[in-house]
């Protein structure tokens, strides 16, 4: 079965235009590094080089937030993970 990733639209060009990717994992580190692993040119839009989630990146794991847990927030077969990018101006 697996987690499904939602992906938000800035993310699309960077998966072949998919927007949900079937992944395995305990965690939600585990379920992007799946992602990760099956389309590379998506981790410097989701990691910083020191390995870090981007701050403008934000998890929701079956609609509520990850944080503070992030990457280390357990998820189940079945759940879906939403990466959102946040937009701010002023």
């Amino acid at each position: 079965m697996g987690v499904t990733i939602n992906l938000g639209p800035g993310l699309h060009r960077l998966t072949d235009g998919q927007t949900t990717v079937e992944v395995e994992g305990n965690t939600v580190g585990q379920c992007l590094d799946g992602l990760v692993n099956r389309f590379p040119g998506i981790k410097p839009r989701l990691f910083d080089k020191k390995g870090k989630l981007r701050n403008y990146i934000d998890i929701y794991v079956n609609q509520e937030s990850s944080y503070p847990e992030e990457l280390a927030k357990a998820v189940r077969d079945g759940d879906e993970l939403h990466i959102m990018l946040l937009v701010a101006g002023g």
